[in-house]
């Protein structure tokens, strides 16, 4: 959020805003990581994951406040943060961060839900497919492929573009080169892979190899000094990329940066479980708030913002303190509504459709 609204913030946040978009790394990790458990755990009890009830559980976790929130986009102009919007049918058919047009800025930030969407539909079935007949080294074959495929892809695309205007962002690259970089290397579900990857590891980590799972738990603060050090080592990477200015590239920060960066963040995420990590003993003030609402922030916050910006001109114009605190209050009131609106009650059905299935299964009576 920092990262979407730091050109209208105080310049103090600066920092924290340059190096915002990391955030969605560390979501990809954490959702690899219990979309991954969710997806094994039947495996150690000799059980097999159901395809319908994950994919009916999702659709009722994502849909609902997604398709609301996408209705306000087409219905109330004035509530678009950008005047152009993609044609619906990438919206519908999760392929927004495919077909990128940088002239189609609103409702932009959804590229990182296509990913997720996209994650949602493989890793299923491929650990269907990979769980007939397990194999360790096969899956951390598979594992380092995906990762050198990231690779080589961020590689072979921007490489040879920027090798003839010099290695080290001061030269001059073509004037679309802003575009591209959004285009092909950060938005494509194929350029993102290493954050899902991570957290799926640490999950068959756990699950199937107790041991090693065991020696990483003791070592909660190691984990945490190494974790934090790959993600400064990738902060001083991109410490002089802006993405969306045109005329600077770190070659290869791109390249290397996010693999370093998911590897850093899934050791934050394994200290954080860890029975001796500082993390694990953390307890932050309105952190379950945020993680309950997290979601509808997700959706909203940067129309919220806007709508501040167009009605409240007087408290959001200069750039202070008083502009956070209206963004903040607005954000959390915009997304608390969708929450007990439309988040809530579908999960709340969701639940209970689950628990009538089971009943049905067992031969009960429904009730």
């Amino acid at each position: 959020m920092l990262y979407h609204l730091e050109p209208f913030l105080p310049e103090r946040l600066a920092v924290v805003g340059q190096f915002g978009w990391m955030g969605v790394d560390l979501f990809f990790v954490l959702s690899g990581y219990l979309i991954g458990s969710q997806l094994l755990k039947p495996y150690v009890s000799g059980d097999e994951p159901s395809l319908r009830e994950f994919y009916r559980r999702r659709a009722y976790r994502i849909l609902p406040a997604y398709l609301v929130v996408l209705l306000l986009y087409y219905f109330f102009p004035a509530w678009r943060e950008s005047e152009v919007l993609p044609p619906l049918w990438q919206f519908v058919t999760f392929t927004v961060n495919l077909f990128v047009n940088m002239r189609h800025h609103a409702f932009s930030h959804v590229w990182s839900l296509c990913v997720e969407e996209h994650f949602y539909l493989v890793l299923p079935l491929l650990v269907i497919w990979a769980m007939r007949r397990p194999s360790a080294r096969w899956t951390v074959i598979f594992i380092a492929a995906v990762v050198l495929f990231g690779v080589v892809v961020r590689g072979s695309l921007l490489l040879p573009l920027l090798k003839p205007f010099g290695w080290d962002g001061g030269g001059v690259v073509p004037e679309n080169f802003g575009s591209f970089y959004f285009k092909y290397l950060y938005y494509p579900t194929y350029a993102r892979l290493d954050g899902l990857v991570a957290g799926v590891t640490l999950a068959l980590i756990r699950l199937f190899r107790p041991g090693w799972w065991e020696a990483l738990a003791r070592r909660g603060h190691a984990a945490l000094a190494v974790g934090v050090g790959c993600v400064g080592a990738v902060c001083w990477m991109f410490r002089d990329v802006d993405l969306g200015e045109e005329t600077r590239a770190a070659a290869w920060a791109t390249v290397v940066g996010f693999p370093l960066l998911a590897c850093g963040l899934g050791l934050v995420v394994a200290s954080s479980i860890s029975r001796n990590g500082w993390l694990s003993r953390l307890r932050v003030p309105g952190a379950r708030m945020m993680a309950t609402l997290a979601y509808s922030l997700y959706l909203m916050h940067k129309e919220i913002a806007h709508v501040d910006r167009v009605y409240l001109p007087a408290l959001t114009a200069n750039r202070d303190w008083r502009t956070v605190v209206v963004y903040g209050v607005s954000c959390l009131v915009g997304a608390g509504m969708l929450y007990v609106g439309v988040e809530r009650p579908f999960m709340g059905l969701r639940d209970r459709i689950g628990r009538r299935g089971v009943v049905e299964m067992r031969g009960e009576p429904a009730l």
